[in-house]
């Protein structure tokens, strides 16, 4: 761990001390989240420039004043399939585009009321299960919904077929591909898969979406797609500075149950995407800062605002572009405002190049994403922590692509308390978490009774990062009769936290409770 004198500082003292390494950093993201940025809003069913306004706004202005120190701000794959279907639900179009930014501008200001609130623990209300779940459908409806995509086809061909229907139609789609424009797009993906795995560090160095358009852009010019494709080969962008114009329209309102369901979506969702990142990238922060979750939310309800004014798409804090921030050295938030920078200026000078990029690359990217949301290991993982953690997975998957993401993430979510309530958990574990602390001069006793599971153990886990830095602390659990995979899960990353600031934590009592799997973090029964 690095000395607390070591820790960059921040604001403009951070910029002048870490100028060159946070500048590097942030080019690299932006070899990364441009092409990133364009495709996702592409999918999104958002005009391609506005996926690029979202990720400048994330990273110059929200980069200025967000909670956390290395995650950069921008559109994610994670909310395509909630962006589509309100535009969709809205009527479809430049209408349906509009009336969904006006559900987005009100679901940006529910995050700075869910910050000012401080519901920055929001992520750990949800069981862990579901929320996997939850991302796994995602990636699986971004890889089906960009297979005609890859292939080349004309839009006209899948517009208006659902998921299921597009997923039965897969084989029709493939009969009917563009051989050339398949062939960038199977070229574009498999570079995609594979280029990580070349054991080069050298090549690791250089983004696999930069490999993509250094090799795809040759190829569509060599076949002339401009002349002998359809007009949907090509990526489109126009212009930045016409685009920019208040662009939300609030009419969606009268339809007051798509438009709060909206809402709810854009606001939950984003918020449990981002918190979740943001947790993941302060384990792997060199200098093992904490964020201001709180502080992060509201600087992003403050970006979705402002983009869905101007027409962008919704931002998080997302995760690939967060750990390529990490590991290619950035030290403070200024990478972040730095990849906005170079987007910006890439925008207003170089447009005609972004539009030799064929959209069928840019779908061998979504894929990409969508194959590591939806990878079989996360599969086999969850199954080895258990066969309860197994079915609320699946079931949050099957009701996500039947349904949609609200209702899958509720079933979820009911299985979990269906198994909890099989295995003997009383309704009132459900709601109160029962505990005692008792305090001396060098230690901390906590007993937990009854059940310690995913809905009642935020106020334990407050107390628990409440208590003094340094001292013993013994949490006992033998009182329990169900302690979920879940608060599992927290008290073993409370523990890590812990003691690398030099405490002491050690979880008793659970020599009694039979775990529902090998694995050291399944949930265990009295």
């Amino acid at each position: 761990m690095k000395q607390q004198s070591e820790i960059p500082k921040d604001g403009f003292a951070g910029l002048r001390q870490n100028i060159m390494a946070d500048s590097k950093a942030g080019f690299v993201v932006f070899l990364l989240a441009m092409p990133l940025s364009l495709g996702i809003a592409k999918a999104s069913e958002f005009p391609a420039i506005m996926g690029l306004v979202t990720a400048i706004i994330g990273g110059v202005l929200v980069g200025l004043f967000a909670g956390s120190k290395l995650t950069i701000k921008g559109p994610a794959a994670g909310l395509i399939v909630v962006v589509a279907a309100s535009v969709t639900d809205f009527g479809g179009g430049i209408e349906g585009w509009k009336l969904a930014l006006g559900a987005m501008v009100v679901a940006g200001l529910v995050q700075v009321i869910f910050g000012l609130l401080k519901l920055g623990r929001l992520a750990d209300v949800f069981p862990l299960a579901a929320v996997h779940g939850m991302l796994a459908a995602i990636g699986l409806i971004i890889i089906i919904k960009q297979i005609p995509v890859l292939l080349n086809l004309d839009p006209v061909i899948y517009s208006g077929q659902g998921i299921v229907e597009m997923l039965l139609n897969i084989p029709s789609f493939i009969l009917n591909l563009d051989p050339e424009g398949a062939m960038v797009g199977i070229i574009s993906l498999i570079i995609m898969l594979v280029w990580d795995k070349i054991p080069n560090a050298f090549l690791h160095k250089i983004p696999s979406p930069l490999v993509v358009l250094l090799i795809v852009i040759p190829i569509q010019l060599g076949f002339d797609f401009s002349e002998t494709e359809g007009p949907f080969a090509l990526l489109k962008v126009g212009d930045l500075a016409n685009s920019l114009q208040f662009n939300a329209d609030f009419a969606g309102f009268s339809e007051t149950g798509i438009f709060i369901k909206y809402v709810a979506m854009f606001a939950l969702v984003g918020s449990l995407e981002s918190l979740l990142t943001v947790k993941a990238i302060d384990h792997i922060d060199p200098y093992k800062r904490k964020s201001n979750n709180d502080k992060d939310l509201i600087a992003i309800g403050i970006g979705n605002t402002f983009c869905a004014f101007l027409g962008g798409l919704p931002m998080i804090s997302e995760v690939a572009r967060s750990s390529a921030n990490v590991s290619t050295g950035a030290q403070t938030r200024w990478a972040n405002v730095f990849h906005g920078l170079f987007i910006l200026v890439f925008v207003l000078v170089a447009t005609p190049v972004i539009e030799m990029i064929p959209n069928a690359a840019l779908a061998a990217m979504l894929i990409a994403v969508g194959i590591k949301l939806a990878h079989p290991m996360e599969f086999v993982k969850t199954y080895r922590i258990g066969m309860d953690q197994l079915a609320i997975f699946v079931t949050t998957i099957i009701v996500t692509l039947a349904k949609d993401l609200l209702v899958g993430i509720a079933a979820g979510i009911l299985v979990k308390i269906i198994i909890h309530l099989y295995n003997g958990v009383p309704l009132r574990s459900f709601f109160k978490a029962d505990f005692d602390k008792e305090a001396n001069s060098d230690q901390y006793k906590f007993l937990i009774s009854k059940a310690a599971i995913f809905s009642n153990f935020l106020p334990i886990k407050q107390e628990l990062e409440n208590l003094e830095k340094g001292k013993k602390i013994s949490i006992d659990l033998s009182q329990t009769k169900l302690v979920d995979h879940s608060v599992m899960d927290s008290l073993h990353l409370f523990q890590e936290d812990y003691e690398r600031l030099g405490g002491k934590v050690e979880i008793i009592g659970l020599e009694h409770h039979v775990p529902f799997s090998e694995h050291p973090l399944a949930g265990r029964k009295a």
